[in-house]
């Protein structure tokens, strides 16, 4: 389904233009049309799935831009999720034709200044993390009454980190009759009696996320190891000769630098991100359709709608900060049949993203650039693994080990190490003999 078959204001129309956005997902299809019901909803999807705008423009679509009070109060677990959304919020809001108030509030930011801007101006769009919000309302500097909307976004993740008690505290203050969305990766039981306490026959949808990803795509990690990734990049480039390949950046400052970087080695690089331009946009995209350019660094702006064709790989610089664009910038690559290859960087803390992208069945295989050629490696998870396979030790080697192990006299451990080792030699030559055993006897019946 296209977002244009959306009866959607035009200005929220013109804020998916611009971000490129065509076709809705599985999530935004099935409860978009819920949200605009006004009906309370619990949307079980995974990460990724675009549950932040499924969200969003029903709210935009219903907000009463000339309101001075706050109508809509999002919460999110954490404060890069909350940033997160209100970005996404802030993107949408800039292209309406009146002012809308769009603010976050989330710890470790200048309360003050927050309390005396909200002194002569309330939000109509309030987002934050539970605890920062809670503490305005309580306060009485935010005014939540009016609200017509709750979101209540990663539900189960606000469990978990024990916010959910502040939830509850934020949604007493609101009006009974206001419409309540609840979203999370999982439904956990422990959530079960703050539905039951605050949703009227809410509206249950579970999302059981497919891969998008095309079976002609090769999906590669490569782990940084904490090198720089701009002389990485350029490695990989020499690596892969590409007919066109996309670089996806998470930013606009990354996008410049590693943009320069590349085409001072001497490579044709295009740029492509929301401060280039229309014009200059529209004569980069022509100069790429004249294969002017090998490389095109760009950032998720060009993940969705732009077609570009012949794009046989895509490097991702870093993991996008929203996975549901995981999938759209590596489907850049491997079209209508064609053989694509997708690289994506990553380091450790980068491990719950990847762990979070498989579960939707993205399947990577792990690869090392060596001596100019890409060769499989192991599983990023080997250590776990080893521990899992490990050969168990009989109860008296775990003894001797364990006594090794504690401080005790150097005399006294030279004696143990013999021991563990004498231990080891007689097993061996157990099983030695066993074997020497069987192999006779082989012999002997084959006579």
């Amino acid at each position: 389904m296209k977002f244009t078959e959306f009866t959607f204001k035009p200005y929220i129309q013109e804020a998916l233009a611009d971000l490129n956005f065509i076709e809705a997902t599985e999530v935004q299809e099935r409860l978009i049309p819920i949200v605009l019901e006004g009906r309370d909803l619990v949307g079980e999807s995974k990460t990724g799935s675009g549950k932040t705008h499924t969200f969003l423009l029903p709210i935009f679509q219903e907000l009463d831009e000339t309101a001075t009070s706050p109508q809509v109060v999002i919460t999110a677990p954490s404060r890069e999720l909350a940033t997160q959304i209100y970005q996404a919020a802030r993107q949408i809001a800039q292209f309406a034709p009146s002012d809308i108030r769009v603010a976050n509030y989330v710890g470790g930011t200048d309360k003050a200044r927050q309390v005396e801007k909200l002194a002569s101006q309330q939000p109509h769009i309030i987002i934050g993390t539970p605890g920062r919000i809670y503490d305005l309302v309580e306060s009485g500097h935010l005014s939540i009454h009016t609200a017509k909307t709750f979101v209540v976004d990663e539900a189960d993740m606000t469990l978990d980190m024990g916010f959910l008690a502040t939830v509850d505290k934020i949604a007493a203050r609101l009006p009974k009759d206001l419409q309540f969305l609840v979203f999370s990766a999982t439904i956990p039981q422990k959530l079960q009696p703050f539905l039951k306490k605050y949703l009227a026959n809410p509206v249950m949808e579970q999302i059981k996320t497919k891969t998008v990803i095309s079976d002609t795509i090769d999906n590669w990690l490569v782990s940084t190891k904490g090198r720089d990734k701009n002389a990485q990049i350029y490695e990989i480039s020499q690596a892969l000769q590409p007919y066109l390949a996309m670089i996806f950046v998470n930013t606009k400052t990354r996008a410049d630098e590693l943009h320069s970087y590349l085409t001072a080695q001497g490579l044709k690089v295009a740029k492509i991100h929301g401060d280039i331009a229309p014009r200059e946009r529209k004569r980069i995209m022509n100069q790429v359709k004249n294969l002017d350019y090998e490389y095109i660094v760009a950032t998720d702006l060009a993940a969705r709608g732009i077609d570009i064709e012949g794009v046989s790989h895509v490097i991702n610089d870093a993991i996008p900060q929203d996975l549901s664009f995981f999938v759209h910038r590596v489907g850049r690559t491997g079209r209508n049949g064609l053989a694509g290859t997708a690289i994506t960087l990553y380091q450790p803390s980068d491990d719950s993203d990847i762990r979070e992208l498989e579960k939707i069945g993205i399947a990577f295989v792990p690869k090392v650039l060596k001596d100019g050629e890409f060769q499989e490696t192991y599983d990023r998870d080997r250590r776990a693994n080893r521990e899992k396979t490990r050969e168990k030790l009989d109860t008296e080697m775990l003894g001797l080990v364990k006594k090794k192990k504690k401080k005790i006299k150097p005399g006294y451990k030279k004696k143990i190490q013999w021991a563990v080792e004498e231990k080891r030699r007689k097993t061996r030559r157990a099983e030695n003999r066993a074997r020497g055993r069987a192999e006779r006897k082989a012999k002997k019946q084959t006579f």
